[in-house]
């Protein structure tokens, strides 16, 4: 399929489908059952894809970039509707609003920007978030908030913090300390949860802003994270899946092994099936 690691996945709400991007350039729809891909590549630049994300109604996706621009695709159709412009640099990261109006997107340039789907138009101004580089976004489940994590200049102790925002002000919250490299992925359910290169995935109470749990099994840097319900799964540059009782802290079932870096990870919709993506240019379900 692939012809360079594979950036991200996402599991279509039918239960059938998922849409892998890549470094190579590509979107690609694949049969779960078959492992077969589903029609053409979706392409629209030469330009590698480093994440994507699906609509709250399942019908558009977003894309992010090397060349800066947040794309709106439609998924009957694999084909672009629109191309937002305003990054400097590669687009790491883009979520959905939980209300399907806005998306917010970071990237290398240091900025999130939050974007209205039906004008394309930057909401606020793009935020300074005082990341050298912002490698992850997430909206609160309220739609009031959402966090970026990164890459900060400054390095020592508990220097890589975690940026809680007022989505409607573009106002800082808070900054959560304790991480000690690259925040590289966030995700928010109950409690908000960042993944690091310093090998730690930690959750935060969202009332408090206190750490609630570390875990650290995970041999090497953390890479992708995604929640269902109370389940956590991990992707590392172990090599490894892991997957967590968010209530007890406990890992279930042993470590899913691959043969590269996993760069991604996706929970179906009823969370029976995870699909993860592979530094071997593959996409894997489980």
């Amino acid at each position: 399929g692939h012809t360079k690691p594979v950036s991200n996945v996402i599991h279509l709400f039918d239960g059938q489908r998922i849409i892998t991007c890549s470094l190579d350039g590509s979107l690609r729809v694949w049969n779960l059952e078959s492992g077969e891909q589903i029609g053409n590549d979706w392409r629209d630049a030469e330009s590698d894809v480093h994440t994507i994300a699906l609509s709250p109604d399942g019908k558009n996706l977003a894309s992010g970039s090397e060349d800066g621009a947040v794309r709106l695709w439609d998924v009957d159709t694999g084909k672009v509707i629109s191309k937002w412009t305003g990054h400097t640099e590669l687009v790491t990261s883009v979520c959905w609003c939980p209300d399907g109006q806005r998306v917010v997107s970071g990237s290398l340039d240091g900025t999130a920007r939050q974007w209205n789907v039906k004008s394309g138009e930057t909401i606020l101004t793009p935020i300074e978030t005082g990341h050298k580089e912002v490698e992850a976004v997430v909206y609160s489940p309220d739609t009031n908030k959402f966090a970026t994590g990164g890459f900060d200049e400054s390095f020592g102790p508990g220097d890589c913090s975690v940026k809680v925002w007022d989505a409607k002000t573009g106002d800082l919250i808070t900054a959560l300390k304790g991480h000690t490299d690259t925040v590289s992925c966030l995700a928010w359910g109950a409690e908000l949860i960042s993944g690091s290169a310093d090998h730690w995935i930690r959750t935060w109470n969202t009332s408090t802003w206190e750490q609630i749990i570390g875990l650290n099994e995970h041999t090497a840097g953390v890479s992708a994270i995604a929640i269902h319900d109370r389940i956590l799964a991990s992707a590392s540059h172990d090599k490894t899946v892991r997957l967590w009782n968010l209530d007890n802290s406990q890992p279930i079932s042993s470590p899913l092994k691959h043969a590269d870096t996993v760069s991604c990870v996706s929970f179906s919709a009823g969370g029976q099936l995870v699909a993860t993506g592979c530094h071997d240019h593959n996409a894997y379900a489980w």
